[in-house]
């Protein structure tokens, strides 16, 4: 119930999007469960946080493919009233001279221990609003500039104030990501001076006191990913809620930036991986951004056969990974049984959802992300000819996952040309690609390959943790030097690095691949008895897992962020 969550202090962390579970389609991707897998973890160690979002009621989109290997987006509809409680608060929003109003859902994330953390879940389809409005929070990322602008306005400013409404006493703010940045304005008219205390040229907001509170992760290490919106579109949506001058000051003279909105009304800002942080300090020069590495949520990314061989072998583990640096010590056939039960079921998932026999004495590549130009998914299929000669010699399988954004049609583009690929490739290599990717599939495929392949552009990933799932299940990457991998990555004790760190090209880091893969990757693979490639195995566990987790990325925010 919402009393139980309310008699202290907690951090109220806002992001977009949130996987709650698979069921609930309120993410797109990896921003959205990161924002679950931090829940899921507070939950955990009793940390008090409430998470902010949108319903989202009609989902991101269902994807299925046609027989041209084209996406076609369905809807993906579901109705909160089956996993949520409504709230009997209701708050009201500024909108282009009239007032919306805002409903919310209380979903109670339960952790795997017994803990729990609250989940708000903004909602303005309500019999108060007009067709349109009632539609504002429906599609994640859906719409123009003006629809985005009216689910971040709902999110930051009426997430601040359904907080408020509902008696939750807030310590800290956290924006995931700058989606959530519009609850600073909302923040700084709360801390306003009485005009009289104010003197010519002086900010009337208690900036400092603002900063104080709030703290921001950025997730996008490029200038055109940050939303922005034209001061002639605030002026119509939020006129007369701020000062227009004075909002400039802070989010930027030519356009709201909500980036730098989050960045100059925080005292805290990280980007998430090292790497990350550094590209985040030259993108936006004059500002502090540290680092701190994203993880991944123990128990919500094992399979089931490696969870039962942890508490066997490393009781406590899913409270404390880093007993994981501990897993040299599992017996090796007891660790490759639980690899085998968990490829069983990935073998079993793509026989049934691609009509694709793959066999379990041959190693699985595995990719699996939204499908966009900088994440490279056709990098492997650079050279088919070269592919098959490597496969003639030493047989592979590959299965690949993954949504392109509606919008995205060079994404579009990227899924049909992988299925050209998959039809050119028939006879030489299995490869299968699993349609409508969601976080059920992504741990069957997290657990089941026998290596995880990432092969982004250099440096546009901000961190990736899909290979922190891998690494949980045994699973060693192959991964391009980018993002959390640069950290993660000891050549052949964790997994292997595609190329080196600073070179970028597509050429070259296609030979790399190929290279690695032929005289290092399925050579070990075949070399009888699998005692090296086991070795491989729990190099990610001890060095990757125990590491890469979310519990080691909350202590690191609760020590550096929340309490200072």
């Amino acid at each position: 119930m919402l009393e139980d969550f309310l008699p202290q202090p907690r951090i109220a962390y806002f992001s977009m999007e949130i996987g709650l579970q698979a069921e609930i389609p309120t993410y797109s991707g990896g921003l959205g469960v990161l924002a679950g897998d931090t829940l899921r973890t507070a939950a955990d160690l009793e940390l008090p946080m409430v998470a902010v979002s949108l319903v989202s009621r009609r989902g991101y989109f269902r994807q299925t493919i046609d027989a041209q290997g084209r996406q076609v987006e369905q809807p993906d509809p579901w109705e909160p009233a089956r996993f949520a409680t409504p709230l009997e608060a209701k708050i009201t929003v500024p909108c282009e001279g009239r007032r919306i109003w805002v409903g919310g859902w209380l979903y109670e994330l339960q952790a795997h221990p017994g803990g729990r953390q609250p989940v708000v879940l903004l909602d303005t389809d309500l019999d108060e609003n007009g067709a349109a409005d009632r539609e504002i929070t429906h599609h994640l990322y859906g719409g123009d500039d003006a629809y985005r602008l009216k689910q971040e306005i709902v999110l930051g400013i009426g997430g601040v104030r359904m907080l408020q409404a509902l008696g939750f006493e807030v310590s800290h703010y956290h924006m995931n990501e700058g989606h959530s940045a519009l609850l600073t304005l909302e923040l700084l008219r709360r801390n306003a001076y009485a005009p009289e205390d104010v003197r010519p040229g002086e900010q009337p907001y208690d900036v400092p006191r603002v900063r104080e509170v709030c703290n921001f992760t950025t997730h996008t290490p490029v200038e055109a990913g940050h939303d922005k919106f034209s001061y002639d579109l605030v002026a119509r949506v939020l006129g007369g809620y701020f000062d227009v001058a004075a909002l400039k000051t802070f989010a930027g003279e030519d356009q709201l930036n909500m980036t730098r909105l989050a960045l100059n009304l925080s005292d805290y800002v990280n980007g998430v991986a090292r790497r990350h942080a550094e590209t985040s300090r030259r993108l936006f020069p004059g500002y502090r951004v540290r680092a701190i590495t994203n993880g991944v949520h123990p128990m919500a990314w094992t399979s089931p056969g490696f969870v039962r061989l942890y508490d066997q072998h490393l009781a406590g583990w899913c409270h404390e990974p880093e007993l994981l640096a501990r897993a040299d010590r599992v017996p090796d056939d007891a660790l490759w049984a639980a690899h085998a039960e968990a490829k069983g079921e990935l073998i079993a998932s793509v026989k049934e959802r691609a009509g694709v026999a793959l066999r379990p004495d041959v190693p699985i590549l595995g990719f699996a992300r939204r499908m966009t130009g900088y994440k490279r998914p056709d990098l492997l299929f650079s050279d088919l000819q070269r592919l098959k000669a490597i496969a003639a010699r030493l047989p592979f399988q590959v299965v690949l996952a993954g949504k392109a954004h509606p919008r995205d049609e060079g994404g579009k583009r990227l899924i049909e040309a992988l299925h050209a690929h998959v039809r050119e490739l028939h006879g030489s290599i299995a490869v299968a690609y699993l349609q409508n990717y969601d976080m059920a599939l992504a741990r069957t495929l997290v657990a089941g390959v026998d290596v995880w392949l990432n092969t982004p552009l250099r440096p546009l990933e901000a961190s990736g943790t899909s290979g922190m799932k891998a690494a949980f299940n045994g699973v060693p990457s192959l991964s391009v030097l980018d993002g959390w991998w640069i950290e993660g990555c000891i050549e052949g004790v964790t997994g292997w690095a595609v190329g080196e760190a600073e070179v970028s090209g597509n050429g070259d880091d296609a030979a790399a691949l190929y290279r690695k893969l032929e005289d290092v990757v399925l050579p070990l693979y075949c070399r009888a008895p699998r005692r090296e490639w086991i070795a491989v195995m729990k190099g990610a566990i001890c060095k990757n897992a125990s590491f890469f987790n979310s519990h080691r990325m909350m202590r690191r925010y609760v020590t550096e962020a929340y309490i200072r």
